[in-house]
């Protein structure tokens, strides 16, 4: 059975329903947390024993359970559902790119608009805490995946669309200090329990509205693939986090192909304000005031990352 972790400034809890017992721990950071499980399971074993209810989660200040500083690396476009929604057809390249690491927040923390950007986007995201180092050229099996992750989490690659779009990257749009929200769960698996990864489901809504609803059979390039590419060239350690892409629903759509091929034959210049003029009649980004609810789980329960709700406040 899988163990949901949770992290506030006193330390460490082992999370059963609503109810959280203490890790007596040690552990300051995500890597030391994960090299110290013996006090994970002490835990659940004296929780067992004692019938000790715990402290109330309700009552508990969520921290992300990602500790900082860390390596924070995402996948781009790997939903086919989001690779329509971004115009792309054929086959579609694996691509990763880097988010800074002070970009990562707690699962209640406000995600701060910088004064600059008029369109700020989600993109709800299976997040994979590294359990042990993968080293360049590594190849990683469906059958080894156990071995190099721990765990998963909920996270929200948000992202400054403007930014990313006339500078052509991604560092800068997605590394604002608050542009990932993390947790509230740490999820330990068991090793037989990654043969569930598939049926969980991604789902986000922003104020009540539903925008996004996925499960991970959307993905594709899946996690035992993304990690053997990655290893190519990225050394990953025990605490570091792989943001595994989003599926569709984000905002920010492709325009009709009609109007990317006369997009197309406009200056630069006019062509970003023609598109940002558009774009700014779309009531569907991010503004001052909203409410994102986030969640990942399979259907039975079986896996449950718990419950993200960030507000949205300018800076």
């Amino acid at each position: 059975m899988s163990t949901n972790v949770l992290r506030t400034s006193d330390g460490w809890w082992v999370v059963r329903d609503s109810r959280a017992v203490r890790i007596e721990t040690k552990a300051v950071t995500t890597a030391e947390l994960l090299a110290d499980l013996t006090a994970v399971r002490e835990t659940i074993r004296e929780e067992a024993a004692s019938g000790d209810t715990g402290t109330a989660v309700a009552d508990l200040v969520a921290l992300s359970p990602v500790t900082t500083p860390c390596r924070v690396v995402a996948q781009m476009v790997n939903y086919r559902s989001h690779a329509r929604d971004s115009g792309f057809t054929g086959d579609i390249p694996p691509a990763f790119f880097r988010k800074a690491s002070g970009s990562v927040s707690g699962p209640g923390e406000a995600i701060i608009r910088p004064s600059h950007v008029r369109f700020l986007d989600y993109e709800i995201e299976l997040g994979l805490v590294m359990g042990a180092p993968l080293p360049v050229g590594t190849v990683v099996t469906e059958q080894d995946l156990p071995s190099y992750v721990a765990g998963l989490v909920v996270t929200n690659d948000v992202s400054a669309r403007d930014v990313q779009l006339t500078k052509t990257q991604f560092y800068e749009s997605k590394s604002y200090p608050t542009f990932t929200p993390t947790g509230p769960f740490l999820c330990l698996l068991e090793p037989e329990e990654f043969a569930h990864l598939l049926d969980l489901r991604l789902k986000l809504s922003v104020n009540g509205d539903l925008r996004q609803d996925r499960t991970l059979a959307d993905m594709i390039v899946r996690p035992a693939q993304a990690l053997t590419l990655l290893a190519r060239f990225q050394t990953l350690d025990p605490g570091d986090l792989l943001l595994t892409g989003t599926p569709c629903g984000t905002a920010l759509k492709a325009p009709p192909k009609a109007v990317e091929k006369i997009g197309a034959l406009l200056p630069p210049a006019m062509k970003w304000k023609a598109f940002f003029r558009s774009q700014a009649r779309n009531p569907r980004y991010l503004r001052d005031g909203d409410l994102i609810t986030a969640t990942i789980a399979t259907p039975d329960g079986r896996i449950d990352l718990g419950e993200q709700r960030t507000p949205v406040t300018d800076a």
